[in-house]
Parts: C-alpha cells; sequence; structure tokens
C-alpha cells in the first residue's frame, strides 16, 4: 500500500512510500482510509518536540482517520465489514479515567497512523463514524471535537447560561464554540485577526478579542463578564499566557489545558490559582465512550465540522504546511480516491 513515512524529525523528511497492507489479527479491522485531519500532534511529532524518544523510525503519521473496513480478524463482532469507522487516539482506553500507560497506545506515535490506504483499528477502538458526515468531515472528530467535548461536557460540567472561553479559531477551538453554543452558553474567542473572530461569530462566539490589540486580554475578558470570569477557559496556548487564563476565568472556575502552542512549560504564578481557587486540569482527548456519547448530540444539533482546506494524499508536505501557518478550523488530507 502507499503509506507516508517519517524517516527522521523534520517536514524534509516525511517521504511517500509504499510497505506491506497489513493483515488484522484477532480483534481487529482494516480500514480503507477514506479521509486524515492534522492536529498539532501530529506536526509535534514531525518537528521532534513531541516525545522525541518515543517517535519509531518510519513512523505512519496521523492519528485522525476515518475510513471503510473491509476486512476483519477472529472473534470481531463490534462491527462488520462495510462499516464505516473512525479512529480513537487512545487506542485502549475505552471508559473511566487513564491508565499510566495510555500514550504508548496511541495511533500516529507510537502505533502507525491513518496516513496511508489502509491502518489496523482494534474494535473496541473503533467508533462509528456519523452517518450524515462525509469522510472530509468525520475525520476532523477523534482529537478536536473529542477534546473540546470532554473538556466542556465530562470535565467542566458545562450548564446551559455558563461562559467558555476559547483560544484562537484553530481545530479544537472551534469544535468548542460549537458544542458550547449548541448547548446554551456564552462563548468568547480570543484571536490574533479581527476577520477570523468576525467570521468565529457564525460558529457560536458571541464576543471576541484581539490579543495582539490587547496584550492584556485578561482584561477584556474580565469586562465582558463584569468582572465575575468565566466559568471554563480552552487553553490551547499554554506557555506563559496560563497566568492570563487564570486570571479570566472565574473563582472556583475550571481551565482545560489542552494545547502548548507558545509553550510546553511556563512560570506559574501561585497566588492567583491559590486565592480563585483555581482547577487546571490537563486534557488529553477522552475515553471512546466519551465518543460515542458525542457523535448523537453533534447530530441532535446539526454541527459540522469546519473545514479550512482539503489536500490531496499526495499533497501532505503542503497540509503540514497550511497547518503551521495556523488555520481556520481544520486541514483534511483526501486519502481514498
Amino acid at each position: 500500500m502507499k503509506a507516508w513515512l517519517l524517516k527522521d524529525f523534520g517536514l524534509n523528511n516525511l517521504q511517500q512510500g509504499e510497505v506491506p497492507t497489513p493483515v488484522p489479527q484477532a480483534g481487529e479491522l482494516l480500514v480503507k482510509v477514506g479521509a486524515v485531519s492534522l492536529n498539532f500532534r501530529d506536526k509535534a511529532i514531525i518537528d521532534g518536540i513531541y516525545e522525541p524518544h518515543l517517535v519509531p523510525k518510519s513512523l505512519i503519521p496521523v492519528s485522525d482517520a476515518v475510513g471503510v473496513v473491509v476486512a476483519t480478524g477472529a472473534g470481531v463482532t463490534r462491527f462488520a465489514i462495510g462499516d464505516r469507522v473512525n479512529s480513537h487516539l487512545y487506542s485502549r482506553w475505552i471508559d473511566g479515567e487513564p491508565g499510566p500507560d495510555e500514550p504508548a497506545y496511541c495511533f500516529g506515535m507510537p502505533l502507525p497512523g491513518g496516513l496511508a490506504e489502509y491502518m489496523i483499528i482494534h474494535q473496541d477502538s473503533a467508533v462509528r463514524a456519523p452517518a450524515g458526515m462525509t469522510d472530509e468531515e468525520a475525520s476532523t472528530l477523534p482529537i478536536a471535537a473529542l477534546t473540546a467535548w470532554y473538556a466542556l461536557m465530562d470535565v467542566g460540567r458545562l450548564q446551559p447560561g455558563q461562559t467558555v472561553l476559547v483560544q484562537g479559531t484553530g481545530g479544537v477551538s472551534i469544535f468548542a464554540a460549537q458544542i458550547a453554543a449548541a448547548h446554551g452558553a456564552r462563548v468568547i474567542a480570543t484571536s490574533s485577526s479581527d476577520a477570523n473572530l468576525a467570521k468565529a461569530r457564525a460558529f457560536g462566539v458571541s464576543d471576541g478579542v484581539n490579543y495582539r490589540t490587547h496584550p492584556d486580554w485578561e482584561r477584556e475578558v474580565l469586562a465582558l463578564t463584569g468582572g465575575k470570569g468565566v466559568d471554563v477557559t480552552i487553553d490551547v496556548a499554554g506557555g506563559a499566557g496560563l497566568n492570563q487564563s487564570v486570571q479570566a476565568t472565574k473563582a472556583a472556575g475550571i481551565i482545560a489545558q489542552v494545547g502548548f502552542l507558545t509553550g510546553q512549560t511556563t512560570q506559574l504564578q501561585l497566588m492567583p490559582v491559590i486565592f480563585r481557587q483555581t482547577t487546571i486540569r490537563g486534557i488529553a482527548v477522552a475515553p471512546r465512550t466519551s465518543f460515542d456519547r458525542m457523535n448523537p448530540f453533534l447530530d441532535q444539533h446539526g454541527i459540522r465540522p469546519v473545514i479550512d482546506k482539503v489536500y490531496g494524499f499526495d499533497e501532505a508536505v503542503q497540509a503540514f504546511e497550511h497547518l503551521a501557518r495556523g488555520p481556520f478550523g481544520k486541514v483534511v488530507i483526501k486519502v481514498a480516491q
């Protein structure tokens, strides 16, 4: 089969080649990949800044995929040939709290990912793809949508009438805005682009703050909430800005730390965290059962993924370059022709 292989760190070392088509073992599905979507995790793996010591050589990257089951191993009962399924990043995290070794079983690193014509997914990990979505749309769900859903609904216990802060207009943030607005919450977004903030209003954002125009953007968020702060913050930036997220979040509020776009380390000011009694919760996607709960919600509320651009399979490098520039919504690669 055709596959993109990461031979070494750096986008120039992502090369298309041919490898043997995998054979499904007991409990496994062989999936003909229809489309994949890119996440910052995928870029960080290629760049060598995401657990580089764990990255195998000649890795097939990209975790998020959708495709059709074309063969099954012995004992498969959850799915049948012809079913359309999504991958799920943490392939062994099915329900409840994560185990200590979940990252050892992630698609796209260290397990082979979806940037190939076929991939193996265990039946227990696979999720039935929404019937009303195209392959391109469904491919965006496993990390971006599910991270937003889990942070807001399972961890944040979001209630109608509460307020959510999202950072930027990438995949996780746009999904969070859509889900929160559909649930009856108010959404405030930050961005460096007034144009993107204007576009985000179509997807549930009610107020926007340009953090270049307002470097002390947390003050603007406090002003928009009458000095109270937001109930839940989806922090995709990390770095020193986490201190601003603390200030922008209400007393006893929740910060869902889902990303590290501006840095993997921060010097956290503890007194505001203590006095505001802030909960800072790391979010690494979610269990499969959360995915199972999310898809009916998306269907019920007519939520469609926001895709910035779809690339062809031969254009994987260009797709990653687009991701590096900062898309509005998701970047997708169509695999099946």
